[in-house]
């Protein structure tokens, strides 16, 4: 068999993967592709052999602290012949002395602790169908809030700043956000995008309950309900009741896991993770 040959994807080749994770069964957004280069566009990677794609990785380097890897996709009947292990250390170089978190499905989370990565917790994804309700009247469009506001928010519950990500995130056409002020404060905020599947809300942060129901049902109303999903961090209870409470059923588990030492995060306010492949 001829040798892999890594070489970076470029951004308009980002679909590749994407497309790689739909046929997992993984669900990703119909625009997500062009949204994950923003950030870091030298952080996808393909292997070829011959120049057909046999494996693909990303390592996204949010700053010079942290980084988040995904899409760690291998073609099936090239998979046991050492492709996955060198796109895998190709991903890791790329990241160099940062900290690195990934969501590792449940079948790749032995080899993710032999590499150094360490539990932090378990996402669940949730999903079913939910009929759309009348939003409350004191939910507004995301974009009509400032968005230094979102970004000092989003601080608070992921380990970088994003804000270049977050802006091509809430902008993108087809892509809706909602937030919810309570006496000059961000209390809740989140976004709903088409997936191949449905649609997912992500990020979604709240500091309640009640405040992350009230942006669940308002971006509901603007995707006039059908099949949702929405990826809950174990540990946040109050997020487990609000997807169950909603009526969805658990489809999909990953294990957020970490090199180095895990963040400090208030995960209590994440209600909905973003994105298993950029965090």
């Amino acid at each position: 068999m001829s040798d892999l040959q890594i070489r970076n994807l470029r951004p308009e080749e980002i679909s590749l993967a994407a497309d790689w994770a739909a046929a997992e069964g993984w669900n990703p957004g119909l625009l997500d592709a062009a949204c994950f280069a923003i950030p870091d566009a030298k952080g996808f990677f393909v292997g070829e052999i011959d120049g057909e794609p046999v494996a693909t990785v990303s390592c996204v380097n949010y700053d010079d602290r942290f980084a988040f890897l995904g899409f760690y996709i291998v073609r099936e009947r090239f998979r046991g012949a050492g492709h996955g292990l060198r796109i895998w250390n190709a991903a890791i170089a790329h990241a160099a002395s940062r900290v690195i978190g990934l969501d590792g499905v449940v079948a790749q989370q032995d080899n993710y602790k032999k590499s150094g990565f360490q539990l932090a917790y378990a996402n669940i994804r949730y999903g079913g169908i939910v009929a759309a309700a009348s939003p409350r009247a004191d939910v507004v469009a995301l974009d009509a809030v400032p968005f230094a506001l979102v970004e000092a928010d989003d601080a608070t519950v992921f380990p970088a700043r994003r804000s270049a990500f977050l802006r091509a995130w809430i902008g993108t056409s087809g892509h809706v956000g909602r937030a919810l002020m309570r006496a000059g404060k961000l209390a809740a905020w989140g976004v709903i995008r088409p997936c191949r599947s449905g649609c997912k809300i992500g990020p979604l942060v709240a500091d309640d309950r009640a405040a992350a129901e009230a942006i669940v049902q308002a971006l509901l109303a603007s995707a006039g309900g059908g099949e949702i999903f929405l990826d809950v961090p174990a540990v946040n209870r109050e997020a487990i009741a609000l997807a169950e409470q909603l009526g969805l059923k658990p489809v999909f588990e990953t294990a957020r896991m970490y090199t180095g030492p895990i963040p400090s995060l208030r995960i209590d306010r994440v209600f909905g993770v973003t994105s298993f492949e950029l965090g």
